[in-house]
């Protein structure tokens, strides 16, 4: 039985050896970016300047050649008036050139927790480009007010002020065609209605689709250890209408990505944050997605509309821009919550969050929903633990016995072998059923590590005292060193294994779990550590049973 438990032991590691091996080679390999043509860098806003395509009506699946970038027509204009934007969620500035949000500050976010800066999405700086560009586009050979057309403002200042709703005007017009491009913010929302009412004064036909086009230049960012958040996708992503899809921009695949969607979406998630297009649920929208180096561009174009002379239309989509908020992004479109949980562990994270934010309705404290969550938790698994914790007293009881059949066979292993096999069949034990709680909880715990870390609900979360955000790392490693100490109380409730180099690798895992989850989320530190406590406690209760039990007989 010791031998078998040794090589689960050593399966165990071997497998945590692997994962960490393929890890470290997927995260650290160098990315294999598009190689050049003429062996020169794009431009810093080359993509930027893209003007997506409008669809040819009876066009209804994608090319099987991707098609080439169409060509640059409008050069950015850095002295284009701003339109500057307050509601009590943002601080925005929408460029009349495009009418492309330009900056996007979030109130209610600081960068660095404590810190008065505003975590900043939409921004024009050229290592960190970040543009939400949106507009009308058709056949060649007509104007539209694209990205790159001027918009008349009344006004280049606008506030939320007391009222729930606020609406951005701007004006394009040309050749008897009039376009008024509305941007709605609403008070407490990060959904940003868009909308475009046409009228043609012309004696012509207009042909028009809408679009919208995130483009960012995303550098790639070190991943470390002691940072876990640095470890998340960030990049271009879609709803295809069935599932969701993260568009790696160094892959090949991504790189010219055409696909026809209808009730989908398109988004650039960073962690906590996004920024998302999400069309009308009934339109065919054309998908398109475009790397060079580290510039990206995702771009959604509507189905062509034909506006007779002397007629109106009205267009509209729905922009969403700031934290990934389940409840938020539920309102939105239920399919936008797969941005603040995805993969396959979603299965479990998604109930999980919800009970926590049931819970942290009554508690208005998300520390206070953890451990009364993991309170509940336990009491689920409680007849699982309590067997396991039998098993384990009759064996920590039993280990006198063991330890002199270990004398008596130490020169004979297979007659040692078989009295231990006696000795567990007759005292009905199984030595290694301790290890069963742990492994059907080991799918809740990687659960809850997604929820801690991609949750942005609980960033910047306080617990009380030193704990002021339950997303990062508790800065002065208490949580951590009171983890390895009930870690260590655990070891010494529990039956040593017979294996002595089996107890003292036993003996040292607190410490070295404490170590290694000194820069995992306090919160995360803060379920074990709770857990832990009421295993402790749990079999304490169960010993002193056993005992009482023993001694009565």
């Amino acid at each position: 039985m010791s031998n078998n438990l040794r090589l689960y032991l050593w399966i165990a590691l071997a497998a945590l050896l692997w994962i960490n091996y393929t890890t470290w080679t997927a995260e650290f390999a160098p990315p294999a970016g598009p190689a050049a043509a003429s062996g020169t860098p794009a431009k810093p806003s080359s993509l930027a300047n893209r003007i997506p395509q409008s669809q040819a009506p009876q066009q209804t699946s994608a090319p099987a050649t991707p098609s080439a970038p169409p060509p640059v027509t409008h050069a950015p204009n850095a002295h284009a008036p701003l339109i500057h934007v307050q509601t009590d969620v943002y601080q925005l500035e929408i460029s009349t050139q495009g009418g492309t949000v330009v900056k996007v500050d979030l109130l209610k976010y600081a960068r660095v927790t404590g810190k008065a800066a505003r975590l900043q999405l939409e921004n024009t700086r050229p290592a960190t480009e970040y543009l939400l560009q949106t507009g009308l586009t058709g056949p060649d050979g007509q104007a539209y007010p694209n990205q790159g057309a001027l918009y008349r403002a009344p006004h280049l200042t606008y506030s939320l002020g007391d009222a729930k709703e606020l609406r951005v005007p701007l004006t394009w017009t040309h050749d008897g065609i009039t376009v008024i491009k509305t941007f709605v913010f609403q008070r407490g929302s990060y959904r940003i209605g868009l909308e475009y009412a046409v009228e043609n004064h012309g004696a012509s036909s207009w042909r028009v689709s809408q679009y919208a086009q995130l483009f960012r230049n995303d550098p790639r960012t070190k991943v470390s250890y002691f940072d876990p958040s640095s470890r998340a996708y960030h990049g271009p992503a879609i709803w295809n209408g069935k599932e969701y899809v993260q568009l790696d921009p160094t892959s090949s695949e991504y790189q010219h990505y055409h696909r026809d969607v209808t009730g989908g979406w398109i988004a650039v998630p960073q962690l906590d944050f996004v920024s998302a297009v999400v069309p009308r649920k009934s339109s065919p929208y054309r998908f398109t997605a475009q790397a060079s180096g580290s510039q990206y561009a995702l771009s959604a174009v509507g189905p062509t509309h034909t506006v007779a002379p002397g007629a109106k239309l009205t267009l509209g989509q729905t922009l969403f821009v700031g934290p990934t908020l389940h409840s938020q992004l539920q309102k939105t479109d239920p399919t936008l919550t797969y941005l603040a949980l995805s993969g396959w562990f979603a299965i479990l994270a998604r109930p999980l969050f919800w009970l926590l934010s049931q819970v942290h309705r009554v508690t208005g404290n998300w520390g206070v929903a953890i451990i009364m969550v993991t309170l509940l938790l336990k009491l689920v698994f409680y007849p699982l633990s309590e067997a396991s914790g039998r098993s384990m007293a009759k064996m920590k009881a039993l280990g006198p016995r063991i330890k002199s059949i270990q004398e008596m066979y130490k020169d004979d292993k297979e007659k040692l072998s078989r009295a231990m096999i006696e000795i567990y069949k007759r005292e009905k034990v199984n030595p290694v059923s301790g290890c069963l709680p742990m492994i059907l909880q080991l799918p809740v715990f990687i659960a809850f590590y997604w929820v801690l870390l991609y949750s942005v609900e609980l960033r910047q979360a306080p617990f009380i005292f030193w704990i002021q955000d339950l997303s990062a790392r508790d800065p002065y490693f208490i949580l951590p060193a009171i983890m390895a100490v009930t870690g260590f109380l655990q070891f010494k409730l529990n039956p040593a294994p017979p294996d002595p180099v089996q107890a003292k690798v036993m003996m040292v895992m607190p410490v070295a779990m404490a170590a290694l989850f000194a820069f995992f989320p306090s919160g995360l530190v803060l379920y074990y550590v709770t857990n832990s406590l009421l295993s402790i406690a749990q079999q304490w209760n169960i010993n002193r049973r056993i005992a009482t039990a023993t001694n009565r007989k």
